[in-house]
């Protein structure tokens, strides 16, 4: 029969196998399986928890992208579906930024309202949901997206003056950003022939 060292690294099992560490496996004389189990506990203690905290983290950082994403493509679908409804009433000229020297009927006066106020909702919904003072980079990425749309829409003469009238009732901060927007946009007084996209 072999006989074990705990001062040597590797040692001799019962059937004469050398073995690395043998203190590890239990062959030493003064482990017994209680300590092999607590020294186990405390290695799964020292490294598997703290390894199963950081997969914790990265997949709630995963699914928490995934959400974003999956609301910016939701508000994004309901930005094009009213641009659908934009091209169904071109009659309103709504994506000429400058005001033309036109007459509207009180039924295109009432349509053009009615849409304003769609895309005033879709934009609040975005800064609701999207915005924050403090935004990470994935998040500044899809916000700048909205405020490039509201920007452009602040270009268009007819919605910057129906503007304070469709915030009647909106969120005070929205107001307020939205609001600021309209006030860094230049003012045109020539006819805009931009479509915005």
């Amino acid at each position: 029969m072999g006989t074990v060292s705990r001062d040597c690294p590797c040692g001799v099992t019962p059937n004469g196998r050398a073995i690395a560490f043998p203190w590890i496996l239990g062959y030493s004389a003064g482990m017994h399986w209680k300590d092999l189990f607590e020294f186990t506990f405390y290695m799964v203690d020292t490294f598997a928890l703290p390894f199963a905290i950081i997969v914790y983290v990265i997949e709630r950082r995963k699914e928490r992208q995934a959400d974003e994403e999956e609301l910016y493509q939701r508000l994004s679908d309901e930005y094009m579906t009213f641009l659908k409804l934009v091209l169904d009433n071109a009659d309103l000229q709504l994506l000429h930024r400058a005001s033309r020297p036109r007459t509207l009927t009180e039924e295109q006066l009432e349509r053009r309202h009615a849409l304003f106020g769609i895309l005033v909702s879709i934009f609040e919904s975005a800064y609701i949901l999207v915005y924050e003072d403090r935004m990470p980079r994935q998040t500044r990425r899809l916000w700048s997206s909205w405020e490039d749309y509201m920007r452009e829409w602040c270009r268009n003469e007819d919605f910057r003056e129906a503007l304070p009238q469709l915030l009647e009732g909106e969120d005070p901060d929205f107001q307020a950003h939205i609001c600021r927007i309209a006030a860094s946009v230049p003012r045109r007084t020539a006819v805009g022939e931009a479509v915005l996209v």
